[in-house]
């Protein structure tokens, strides 16, 4: 575990001041996406604000002063902010470059776009980074950077809370489900036959669309379009989805600053512990999952000190399973640094 140069946590504060403006206000011009206009009802102008790439729209009323009005003030704001999206677009185009000369970035750039073009139509709040992946962004908490052998990996698991309803997420991504927006990252995406809850693009790479367990009782949702990826269930996944979430920027290896939304890092470290003892679990995996859950509880210790790991502040786990983790992951420790 490397610690970041002064130099570095600066782009990488500069980087999070900036990238957090920035989202706002590609929310706020998206806001305008749709546009207003005039449509013509039996003689009358009504006044209409589209509210989907269709056409779909509401009225807001026959034409008077008053829409006149809202129609030139919403004309006025999408020119405002398109003038300031343009101006903090520079201004993170410059960020970015500078990030890369400082070999900053680390987030594969599949995986930050993913996570930007979520984030670009409000549905990051959904979803949470779990798996290898999460590590990026646990070390960017820390200012550190962990072992590259260690963040290695060819997919990227995107949690659901199964208790929120899909539709909301639907939604937002325009009625062309979680694949729509992935091909707008690499067109090659597609959802494999034999496991529908995995894109794979050209390259290999794959993106799992995961919730928690929620019993043979609980009515699984129908994915969010035609043909998109299907919800997998996995078990004791329920773990990391009442865990506290927790929201740091990353850079990816572009040099392009993303948010990144993750488990508490407790909860990682205890789950990859308590996965490293599974007798079903594979030993090639078992030994990555102890050393990523070991690295984590060291930066915990050394770099976080504000995420302490106690007992009684992880009660969304049993009892039994925080006991035999925390167990482990001490003689892990002692074990890395005697090493």
């Amino acid at each position: 575990m490397k610690q970041l140069s002064d130099q570095q946590r600066l782009f990488l504060v500069e980087s999070d001041q900036l990238y957090r403006i920035f989202r706002e206000m590609v929310w706020r011009q998206n806001d305008y996406r749709y546009g207003m206009r005039w449509k013509n009802v039996n003689g009358n102008d009504y006044l209409v604000r589209l509210t989907s790439a269709s056409g779909h729209g509401r009225s807001l009323g026959v034409r008077s002063d008053s829409t006149e009005a809202i129609y030139r003030k919403f004309q006025e704001g999408r020119t405002l902010a398109s003038d300031k999206f343009s101006g903090l677009k520079d201004k993170l185009a410059i960020q970015t470059r500078l990030n890369r000369a400082m070999r900053l970035g680390r987030l594969p750039t599949v995986v930050a776009e993913i996570l930007l073009k979520l984030d670009e139509v409000q549905a990051l709040s959904e979803f949470r980074v779990v798996g290898t992946h999460a590590l990026f962004a646990y070390e960017a908490m820390g200012a550190v950077e962990f072992k590259m052998e260690l963040l290695a990996s060819g997919d990227v698991d995107l949690l659901y809370d199964i208790r929120q309803h899909i539709s909301i997420v639907a939604k937002k991504l325009d009625g062309h489900g979680l694949l729509g927006l992935l091909k707008k990252v690499d067109k090659t995406f597609e959802v494999k036959a034999s496991e529908r809850f995995r894109a794979v693009n050209k390259d290999g790479f794959m993106v799992d669309f995961i919730t928690q367990d929620k019993g043979m009782s609980y009515v699984k949702p129908e994915a969010m379009s035609a043909g998109d990826l299907e919800l997998v269930e996995v078990p004791n996944l329920e773990w990391l989805a009442n865990s506290p979430r927790v929201e740091s920027i990353v850079i990816a290896s572009s040099g392009l600053p993303v948010l990144m939304p993750v488990p508490d890092p407790r909860a990682f470290s205890l789950h990859k512990a308590w996965l490293s003892q599974q007798a079903d679990r594979e030993p090639v995996k078992k030994q990555r999952d102890f050393n990523q859950a070991v690295m984590v509880l060291k930066l915990l210790q050394e770099y976080l000190p504000n995420f302490p790991l106690k007992p009684d502040e992880m009660r969304y786990f049993p009892k039994k399973v925080v006991q035999s983790s925390i167990a482990s992951l001490t003689q892990g420790l002692i074990g890395l640094e005697n090493a």
